[in-house]
């Protein structure tokens, strides 16, 4: 039996921008991408804890330590900048694994810089 499992999560980013023209993906700095383990291309659930809209989209690598986190295409629907969002990555394991899977979760500040990670 396979299970999916929350892998990881970067907890209350803050949008930095919107692009409606993109064709799509959300854009997240790199170096929370790799805190995260998210790699480009790697589909996401993203919660808006300013509307309560949850959207999934995939991911592409935005400039280290930049903050930025850009809402393209359909998902700029959704989010203005300011808006604070949690991102979701998920993976599927074999049961016996996934009964010890820790969850990672990145923190970060009011420019998206991270605080911690758990």
């Amino acid at each position: 039996m396979y299970r999916f499992m929350c892998k990881s999560k970067i907890h209350r980013a803050k949008v930095t921008e919107t692009n409606l023209t993109y064709e799509g993906s959300v854009t997240i700095d790199q170096e929370l991408m790799e805190k995260a383990d998210i790699i480009s291309g790697e589909r996401v659930q993203i919660v808006n804890l300013n509307n309560g809209v949850r959207v999934e989209t995939y991911v592409i690598e935005g400039k280290r330590n930049s903050g930025t986190i850009c809402m393209n295409g359909a998902a700029a629907r959704w989010a203005e900048p300011d808006d604070i969002v949690i991102f979701i990555s998920y993976v599927m394991l074999e049961d016996n694994i996934a009964k010890n899977h820790r969850l990672k979760t990145v923190y970060v500040d009011n420019n998206n810089k991270v605080t911690k990670v758990v």
